[in-house]
């Protein structure tokens, strides 16, 4: 199936125009990302927590201590949710009303599974990792058997998902077009900082290829 089903969960009922339900789409803004938003409830509280995952096929891995309350939470509920944002661009239009953001965003609907399994524990990490900053596995220690052990792994499986994007410039009101009041986007490009290396690194360690081949990649407006 190249399409999500519409439900009424995954629906998108206001700006329509920009939904997409497209599964290429929704995990291409999913793997360009690595930071998502994680709601659950706790006392009768509606909370959202942020949190980092990674994607293989159509499962999510999310992770956290043995007593994380988001977590332990997931697991109790019968469907969860998360989102994922990309800021692209402020959209600054002739009338303050008509100001806006470009932006791609997904939510993800599913059901949470606890992975146990050591192996499948370990590849889940692996995945999470790699998706925040690609070959930084390979160049640091994997966790040892006390650490795995202390840490909870949560797959969530996709079963329904939508994406909106907005990649336009300003829409104006007719009778504003003739102000003298500058229109357009202010493209937003995110880029890796300085490089600050820890002060009790060994003498002589260069700069690992995961650091300097780090890309963030933001999306332009449409033409």
């Amino acid at each position: 199936m190249s399409e999500f089903s519409k439900s009424t969960y995954n629906k998108v009922t206001r700006g329509s125009k920009r939904a997409h339900y497209d599964k290429a789409l929704v995990y291409e803004i999913l793997d360009s990302h690595f930071l998502c938003h994680v709601p659950y409830v706790h006392e009768n509280a509606a909370i959202v927590i942020p949190t980092a995952y990674g994607r293989k096929g159509d499962r999510l891995f999310i992770h956290g201590s043995m007593k994380n309350r988001m977590m332990l939470s997931l697991l109790e509920q019968e469907k969860v949710s998360l989102s994922v944002t990309h800021l692209d661009g402020l959209v600054l239009a002739r009338s303050v009303f008509h100001h806006s953001v470009n932006y791609r965003s997904v939510v993800v609907f599913g059901s949470s599974v606890l992975i146990e399994d050591p192996a499948e524990k370990m590849e889940a990490l692996e995945i999470i990792t790699e998706n925040i900053i690609a070959g930084r596995w390979a160049e640091a220690r994997e966790p040892n058997e006390k650490e795995l052990n202390s840490t909870l792994v949560i797959g969530i499986d996709i079963t329904e998902a939508s994406a909106k994007v907005r990649d336009e410039g300003a829409v104006d009101e007719t009778f504003d077009l003739d102000l003298d009041v500058w229109a357009g986007v202010l493209e937003i490009e995110t880029h890796p900082g300085r490089v600050v290396k820890n002060e009790d690194c060994k003498a002589g360690l260069a700069t690992p290829a995961s650091v300097l081949n780090f890309k963030f990649q933001n999306k332009g407006v449409k033409r």
